[in-house]
């Protein structure tokens, strides 16, 4: 979800939204304050409906007149927002975790699949998270909307000479793409930790997901996220050390090779586990050196 709302703005306005992580910070707290007074259902509608109402006036009011200024000045602007989106989440909730629990109805309940029991909150983020890549495939180019879209991403001029508001439907795009941030935060803030940091978390993950799927691609979106899933899971159950995938062994070897293996033996020692982190930004150069416009771009020109 987060994946492709930012892939969403990138590919219509153009602008690497930096502050994209901080709609997904947001949407977890407003979901939070608000499921303590009307339910977690109703806190799982409202939270996004009010953050996609925040990035279009953010959109309107500060990215709008700054178009004219080339994306380097959007990019700060979301810079700046994300850093001003983070000191009020923490004067208005505190520094520390918040006590989002995940709703009663699914706490504790446990759904066979495969002869492995999950849990079922688990489940239905996956489902969630399915219907609405569908969704947003289905919009985008099966609808009159999606395909006015796909006329103002090509020919924005003639769009607007055809009578359609561009500029309105820039900002519909951005204020989609913030509610759909918002409602992964909505949706999985209570199984990732509701709490300041939570944006840093993703934020850089969710560029790499964007990068190795393609930048403006939503199946690349949603295929690289699969991918990097996958790997990191693999890598953080993994027992194998780097070192046993090195054949000779630094001391049988003299000279200066020998002098380099026994400098960098520490580093052979890590575990896979260990490196579990750095998986996605591993695949990212590695995709980046294989392919650079990512594994569902289109190549410009």
């Amino acid at each position: 979800m987060l994946s492709s709302g930012l892939t969403l703005i990138f590919s219509m306005l153009g602008v690497l939204n930096f502050a994209h992580a901080s709609f997904y910070m947001l949407g977890a707290y407003f979901a939070y304050a608000l499921a303590s007074m009307l339910g977690f259902w109703s806190a799982l509608i409202l939270a996004p409906l009010i953050v996609g109402v925040a990035g279009a006036v953010f959109e309107r009011a500060v990215l709008r007149r700054l178009r004219a200024r080339g994306a380097l000045a959007e990019l700060l602007a979301t810079f700046g927002l994300a850093y001003v989106v983070a000191e009020l989440v923490q004067l208005a909730w505190g520094r520390g975790p918040v006590d989002y629990a995940v709703p009663a109805a699914l706490e504790g309940v446990l759904v066979p699949v495969a002869g492995i029991a999950v849990p079922a909150y688990r489940l239905f983020l996956m489902g969630l998270a399915c219907v609405i890549a569908l969704l947003v495939w289905i919009a985008f180019r099966a609808t009159r909307v999606g395909l006015i879209l796909q006329a103002a991403l090509s020919q924005p001029a003639m769009t607007q000479a055809l009578g359609y508001d561009v500029p309105l439907l820039y900002t519909g795009v951005f204020a989609c793409g913030a509610a759909l941030a918002a409602l992964a935060g909505a949706a999985g803030g209570n199984v990732l930790v509701t709490e300041p940091g939570m944006a840093a978390t993703v934020g850089s993950v969710v560029f790499v997901v964007v990068v190795v799927g393609g930048l403006g691609s939503l199946g690349g979106a949603f295929a690289a996220s699969l991918l990097i899933g996958v790997l990191q899971t693999w890598a953080v159950t993994s027992d194998a050390t780097l070192g046993q995938w090195w054949p000779p062994a630094a001391g049988e070897l003299a000279g200066v090779t020998g002098v380099i293996l026994r400098a960098i033996a520490p580093v052979l020692h890590l575990s896979v586990a260990q490196l579990a982190p750095a998986v996605p930004y591993l695949l990212m150069v590695a995709v980046l050196l294989w392919r650079p416009r990512g594994l569902f771009g289109v190549r410009e020109g």
